[in-house]
């Protein structure tokens, strides 16, 4: 069996849609390849993503379909870009075309389109730019330049522009808008008007050039933040870095007011102005951003939404690739519950798409179910930290081709761990779109790991389905109900409100928790039905971060939850799992030593002795070696009562022993402190409690807990741990919690 390619350039590339279905439903295939010709394509299943030594081997069986085998592949680009567009079809202008609209642009020093107004046969009639650093106003081929001195960064002004179809006057005024920061208004201050209103009237000639010598001139649409699409039919392309807000467009003597900040999580800005021409939003930009009324006297933006009416654009947002269809798999309605993908190969070339199955509708479920841990790679999706680095993690120069081809493909889009190059954070992340670290092999961290523990239960043969994170999101609680156990992967790091709920009411139920990784349960994070696929993150007050909410934007756009950790949500990790986020390091991993007391005796902690049933520690310690080094590494989880750890957890084993890469985490920082090491709160903890309802909870605290599972064919301590609690949860007889005098 042969693993992924790892040693040449990748050609191909692709998707699929969606990446968690059921047995029964269907799955959508789109691909493109740099290199146009034929590919074989398959449905493979695979047991195990990881290729390399330290894990169980990289496993997939064909599995049939009704796919064809052979498909043809075109190149098929990728458009970034964000904006809006408003339908204008059924309108003309006579007499006049006025469109007033306030700019903050973030990347003034590159040319890029604020607005323009297009005619039904797609000519720019009226256009606002920046070119030049200076703002402009274009009719045709004639430019107004609104003021000689360049834009300042950051700063929002207005600008109003005016065409008179009947004399050919054409007007244009830029102003700047009052800064909420008394200090910014020092260096420029706010002004009515910034000298008199730059005036040109258009000969015949120049209206004639522009399309506008003949009236009524019909008109096909306003495009905000981009320019039409001559280049690829009728598509507009994004063009602008920065917000727009307060944006009006008159035509003769019917305006439309469009308010940015009504309707926030919807692709729609909504016309006020009485013509009901809403606008559409697409490649899915900011919202929920402070706009030019922004005063800083509220922080939450359905507080005082007109505060907000902005919308921030980007040149390489990108929400949906919209490529064509290259082939649709409808499942058989008796496929079993697993993690399977496209397989496409030409040649050398391979490309592998994984997404996850779940039962049929109304099908018999396994007791067990492993939680595929989607929000966290859609967080991740296309990340650029082992070129671009991190606060935690080097360069690397030797990249596998996946990495290699997100380095070389900007256009796919960024992950939630960087920053556009304006330097805002990546606030939204889809799915509709090729996540190139979403391959099996491409990637030591989230879905390639988490293939070891498919792969561990599949060994162990207790029977387990497949679920994902955004079933959980959408179903609730019934995404969980049918199962008994819920195996966690290797860091299940970004929540939902809704995903949260639905856990605390299985566990509430006596469900029992297996959370094997570590750093999870950290982050908020909502969805929208008007965007599907997509993910919004806030990374506000505190945590482990490669960027920050702006001022007055700690509030998601997706349903208006303030964002961050779920720690200062009032929701700690320690209440789910018995731990939560202590430090993270990415040196070598180490080992745990094992807490004696929670091996027997008469003790209350005696009552975890059947989780170290054959289990044989090495001089008091387990998890000696694996991927890394050992089982305690890269980002570790520590049980802490003042954080919500229940006081009747019983603490199996620690990890102390980390090299000085291993930091604690900065929320557990009040000021700037001189850490003597080693760092108490430096630790991870391996930990089981029991819970309501006969329920339990067996928790790991680390990520590396996965490398070292497989170790001997599964013949080591590690995986004896695991066994033991997989098996003794899967067994329906109840847990009973200590009583209080025990």
């Amino acid at each position: 069996m042969t693993a992924p390619q790892d040693d040449s350039g990748k050609l191909i590339t692709s998707y699929c849609e969606p990446w968690s279905t059921r047995a029964g439903e269907s799955v959508t295939l789109r691909a493109s390849s740099h290199v146009a010709g034929s590919a074989e394509l398959s449905l493979v299943r695979i047991s195990c993503g990881d290729p390399t030594k330290a894990g169980p081997g990289f496993a997939e069986k064909v599995v049939a379909s009704d796919l064809p085998a052979i498909v043809e592949l075109d190149h098929q680009p990728l458009l970034p870009g964000s904006y809006s567009t408003v339908d204008l079809t059924g309108m003309a202008a006579s007499t006049l075309l006025a469109l007033d609209i306030a700019v903050y642009a973030t990347m003034p020093h590159e040319p890029q389109t604020v607005a323009v107004v297009e005619s039904s046969d797609a000519r720019p009639l009226l256009t606002v730019a920046i070119t030049n650093g200076r703002a402009t106003a274009r009719v045709g081929e004639v430019e107004l330049v609104l003021r000689e001195r360049p834009l300042a960064a950051r700063r929002w002004y207005s600008i109003a522009c005016t065409l008179s179809l009947t004399t050919g006057v054409f007007t244009a005024e830029l102003a700047t808008k009052p800064s909420p920061s008394p200090g910014r208004d020092l260096f420029e201050p706010a002004q009515t008007a910034n000298g008199a209103p730059v005036t040109h009237t258009l000969t015949h000639a120049q209206l004639e050039a522009a399309g506008l010598a003949s009236a009524p001139v019909a008109l096909r649409q306003l495009i905000l933040g981009g320019v039409g699409g001559a280049d690829d039919g009728d598509r507009p392309r994004g063009d602008f870095d920065g917000r727009i807000g307060e944006p009006s467009l008159t035509i003769d003597d019917e305006s439309m007011v469009w308010h940015l900040h009504e309707d926030m999580g919807s692709r729609s800005i909504v016309d006020v102005g009485g013509l009901g021409r809403h606008g559409e939003l697409h490649q899915l930009p900011a919202r929920g951003v402070t706009g030019p009324a922004w005063d800083g006297s509220e922080q939450r933006w359905r507080d005082a939404p007109e505060q907000w009416n902005a919308v921030h654009f980007h040149k390489d947002d990108l929400y949906d690739a919209a490529w064509s269809e290259t082939a649709t798999v409808a499942l058989p309605s008796d496929l079993p519950s697993g993690i399977y993908a496209f397989r496409l190969q030409a040649g050398e070339q391979a490309d592998r798409v994984p997404f996850f199955v779940r039962p049929a509708v109304g099908a018999p479920t396994q007791d067990v179910a492993l939680l595929m841990s989607s929000a966290t790679y859609l967080a991740y999706a296309n990340h650029r930290m082992l070129f671009d680095g991190a606060d935690f993690i080097g360069t690397r120069t030797r990249l596998r081709p996946e990495h290699e081809y997100v380095r070389q493909h900007p256009e796919l889009g960024r992950s939630m761990y960087e920053n556009h190059p304006d330097g805002s954070g990546v606030m939204f992340s889809s799915r509709l779109r090729p996540v190139l670290n979403l391959r099996p092999g491409a990637d030591g961290w989230n879905f390639t790991p988490d293939t070891d523990i498919n792969a561990f239960l599949e060994h162990n043969g207790v029977g387990h389905d497949v679920i994902a994170d955004e079933d959980v999101h959408a179903d609730g609680l019934a995404a969980l109900a049918p199962y008994r156990v819920i195996v966690t992967c290797s860091h299940p790091e970004y929540w939902s409100t809704d995903m949260l709920d639905a856990l605390a009411a299985w566990q509430r139920g006596g469900g029992r928790l297996m959370y094997l990784g570590g750093n999870g349960f950290y982050w908020r994070v909502s969805f929208s039905d008007a965007w599907p696929g997509a993910m919004e993150l806030r990374r506000a007050e505190d945590g482990v971060r490669n960027w920050q909410t702006g001022d007055g934007e700690s509030y998601h756009a997706f349903g208006g939850e303030y964002g961050g950790m779920w720690r200062r949500n009032g929701r700690p990790p320690n209440e789910v799992a018995g731990i939560g986020f202590a430090a993270q390091g990415f040196g070598r991993a180490t080992y745990f030593d094992v807490n004696e007391d929670s091996m027997g005796g008469d003790s209350v902690s005696g009552r975890a002795s059947w989780i170290w049933r054959g289990v044989e520690p090495d001089g008091g310690k387990i998890g000696t070696s694996g991927l890394g080094g050992g089982a305690a590494g890269q980002e570790v989880d520590r049980y802490d009562t003042r954080l919500g750890s229940p006081e009747h957890a019983v603490v199996l084993a620690s990890a102390t022993n980390f090299g000085p890469d291993m930091v604690r985490t900065k929320e557990e920082f009040e000021g700037s402190t001189d850490v003597t090491l080693p760092d108490p709160y430096v630790r991870g903890d391996i930990v089981f409690y029991e819970t309501a309802g006969g329920g339990a909870v067996f928790s790991v605290g680390s990520i590396s807990w996965f490398g070292a599972l497989a170790r001997n064919g599964y013949d080591n301590d590690v995986a004896q741990m695991t066994a033991n609690v997989l098996h003794r949860f899967a067994d329906p007889t109840p847990f009973d919690p200590p009583s209080p005098t025990s």
